[in-house]
Formats: structure tokens, C-alpha cells, sequence
């Protein structure tokens, strides 16, 4: 990182992953990541575990899962890939919502055709006739 982004009056734009790189160098960069790796290890063991312990009621663990896996995109985000709402990272921050919006589009219209895909086509003995 630049000089610039470690001065004092951008410190308050740093992702939690970041501030320990700046100021530790080498070593507070190191505890950072090894901080996002306890915390991703955690959420993959926790969602693994859930659905064995019975804690959560069966209706509602796909509901935690769903919770649990924005929560690692989270620590992926801000502890290995520093995406911060800072004013450096103002292009990564538009790449990320505009790849979000990408995959938001694709899977609506996925389920949108799939929906559709059946009052659409023929029933089996309008198939039938079609073969005779």
C-alpha cells in the first residue's frame, strides 16, 4: 500500500483486516490473515456442524446456512481481498456490487424460465399426436 494510504487521515477507511498491516508491517499483515483463516474455519466447521447438533429447527437451518455463508463471503471480503467502502477502493467496491447485480440477473432469469418452462410446453398427449 502507498504511503498516502497509511497516513492519519485515511485511517478511518481501513477494513478491520487492514489496520494490523499497516502498522505491524509484515508481522500485523500476517495476524490478519491468519485472523480471517480462524474466522473462515469456523464458519465452515459451524455450518458442517449445525445440521447434525439439532440446535436450529430443521425448518429453519437452511435460513442459518444462507446466514452463515454471507457471513464467510464477509470475512473473505474484508480479511484476504481488503474490499473496504473507503475512497481507494471505491472501484473495487463497483466491480463487486456490478458482478453481484451480474449474478442476480442470471440466476432470476434462470428461475424465471424454468418457472415458465412448463406452461409452455406441450402435454404428453399433444406430444403423442405430434409423433403419429
Amino acid at each position: 500500500m502507498s504511503e498516502a494510504h497509511a497516513s492519519p487521515d485515511h485511517r478511518g477507511d481501513l477494513a478491520p483486516g487492514e489496520e494490523g498491516a499497516h502498522e505491524g508491517g509484515i508481522r500485523g499483515a500476517v495476524i490478519s490473515y491468519l485472523i480471517g483463516l480462524a474466522l473462515a474455519t469456523v464458519l465452515t466447521a459451524a455450518s458442517f456442524l449445525l445440521p447434525l447438533t439439532g440446535l436450529v429447527y430443521a425448518p429453519a437451518l437452511p435460513v442459518a446456512l444462507v446466514v452463515m455463508a454471507i457471513a464467510q463471503m464477509g470475512v473473505h471480503l474484508v480479511f484476504f481481498l481488503h474490499i473496504t467502502t473507503g475512497p481507494d477502493n471505491t472501484n473495487n467496491v463497483l466491480a463487486l456490487a456490478y458482478g453481484v447485480l451480474i449474478v442476480i440477473l442470471i440466476l432470476g432469469g434462470s428461475l424465471w424460465i424454468m418457472a415458465n418452462l412448463n406452461q409452455n410446453m406441450p402435454s404428453m398427449t399433444q406430444i403423442m399426436q405430434m409423433q403419429r
